[in-house]
């Protein structure tokens, strides 16, 4: 299927609105990245959540949701899908006696570096129809983009470094 881009930016065609393809895009690489890792049966949202813990070690449901950028509703679910399969914990907040905290057990720090080339895999195949300036150009546009408009989203991600 090959659609020509058209200059037109009153959006009425599909293949000139953003949020169009952007969505597609989106459904392309999830079943690229859920092919690549087929033998972990990991979704991009569970991983995304493990990732963060593997990098943060400790945090909190609010503190992983607003650093993937996911409603903390989502986040409690994910954390209960993994803690099943015993890839992460719970331990109780020293601090707020009502929080619960999520950090992973060694079987999920294994997990996540047994799964990370396969994620990778997933991202390469995504972009490699692009020569490399062009990815990289891809790349700095989409940053680009989520950071203008974090605030917008129902789920602003956390950006301070």
């Amino acid at each position: 299927m090959s659609k020509t881009l058209v200059t037109r930016r009153d959006y009425s065609d599909l293949w000139n609105r953003p949020g169009f393809l952007i969505r597609r895009l989106h459904q392309v690489h999830v079943a690229m990245f859920l092919e690549e890792c087929k033998a972990f049966n990991i979704t991009p949202v569970q991983f995304g959540v493990l990732s963060v813990l593997y990098e943060d070690k400790t945090l909190d449901q609010i503190s992983i949701a607003t650093q993937l950028g996911v409603d903390r509703n989502t986040v409690a679910d994910v954390i209960r899908r993994v803690q099943r399969r015993g890839l992460l914990e719970r331990p109780p907040s020293k601090t707020d006696k009502r929080a619960k905290l999520a950090r992973l057990t060694e079987e999920g720090r294994r997990f996540v570096e047994a799964v990370q080339p396969a994620m990778i895999e997933a991202q390469r195949r995504f972009i490699k129809v692009l020569p490399r300036d062009e990815q990289d150009q891809l790349m700095e546009l989409m940053r680009k983009l989520t950071l203008a408009n974090n605030e917008a989203s129902r789920a602003p991600m956390r950006t301070e470094s």
